[in-house]
């Protein structure tokens, strides 16, 4: 059994990442850029959404940037990484252009999908990005079973599995994490604990709020701080997937995040006070990145050219998804028979 660990929520202000070294600015634009970039493909899609060019589901990451990006700042670029239906922001630091992220979101067949799954299922096999799903804590398990394809080959990846407190209390989440400490996959288990499962909170829905205690019950390593600080979360998530790369083990981590937006765009979210809210923006990931960027002497000439390149992009992304074609019949087939179609 590996041994236990356990850290309060709070601010942490120790060392700079494990797999990077820390001080670097380069670094941290860098991330504060990603988190921006996602930060502005959600805006843009939720105006989108509002004028109709995007149909369905649409849930957005909001808030919440410093958890993807952190995480896959810890990770090598031929990692897994598995989600829930908000994945937007995982896909883009995985590394989907806006682009073909845009695409997908409004329909079109230059989506990384061709346009057949839309926001809720964005793939992308080439960068690791095994998936969005739309069914609560139904990807738990297929997580575990890449972890343990990776150690069957002995390949080396490790697996990040994310999903919400709200999926804590369904089947799959004991299936996989069970599996997981069994068999001592290489698999690290986030959860995005953004103090609502979809319109209901903590208080209401579990009996003990500390998501990482569950690791207790399976002999697993946890941790759980905040997100403020997407150098922390790169700092915190390296520790654990530095465990199961070396020593195939896994943990599970809860990461107390906010999102700004509602559950979904059709969710007006009155069940929290405007007070709240204000007070978790105060914390916003991006705004802090930002500030530290301008403290450190990283010169504000080169955030805003860093932020007008950002500018750029997203009005591409949202030009290119507007003038890309519809699917047509001819992939009717190949995307409905196994081994018929090849991106």
């Amino acid at each position: 059994m590996s041994q236990q660990r356990q850290r309060d929520v709070a601010p942490d202000t120790g060392p700079g990442p494990l797999t990077r070294p820390s001080g670097q600015l380069d670094h941290l634009a860098d991330l504060y850029r990603q988190m921006l970039l996602i930060r502005r493909v959600e805006e843009e899609s939720a105006r989108a959404y509002a004028m109709g060019k995007i149909g369905g589901f649409l849930h957005l990451y909001i808030g919440q940037e410093s958890v993807a990006v952190g995480a896959v700042a810890a990770l090598k670029k031929d990692d897994y990484c598995i989600t829930t239906y908000r994945d937007h922001g995982l896909a883009i630091a995985k590394g989907m252009s806006a682009k073909t992220l845009m695409a997908e979101l409004f329909g079109k067949a230059t989506g990384c999908s061709k346009g057949l799954g839309g926001s809720m299922h964005l793939f992308d096999v080439p960068n690791g990005m095994l998936g969005g799903y739309g069914i609560v804590g139904g990807h738990i398990p297929l997580a575990a079973g890449c972890a343990f394809a990776s150690k069957y080959r002995s390949d080396g990846r490790v697996t990040l599995c994310f999903f919400g407190e709200g999926a804590v209390s369904i089947g799959g989440f004991h299936e996989g994490v069970s599996l997981a400490a069994l068999w001592k996959l290489p698999i690290v288990f986030i959860c995005e604990n953004n103090e609502y499962s979809m319109g209901t909170p903590l208080y209401r829905s579990m009996s003990v709020e500390d998501v990482s205690m569950k690791a207790l019950g399976y002999g697993i390593d946890r941790d759980r701080f905040f997100a403020a600080d997407v150098q922390t979360v790169e700092q915190r998530i390296g520790e654990a997937v530095q465990r199961a790369r070396e020593h195939s083990l896994p943990t599970l981590v809860e990461v107390r995040t906010y999102r700004f937006r509602g559950h979904s765009m059709s969710d007006p979210a009155k069940y929290r006070t405007q007070a709240e809210l204000e007070e978790h923006k105060r914390r916003d990931p991006l705004a802090n990145a930002r500030a530290k960027l301008i403290d450190d002497g990283y010169g504000e000439p080169r955030i805003h050219a860093l932020e007008e390149g950002v500018e750029v992009e997203v009005a591409e992304a949202v030009k290119f998804a507007e003038e890309s074609p519809e699917p047509d019949m001819s992939i009717l087939e190949p995307t409905t028979y196994s081994g018929a179609f090849s991106a």
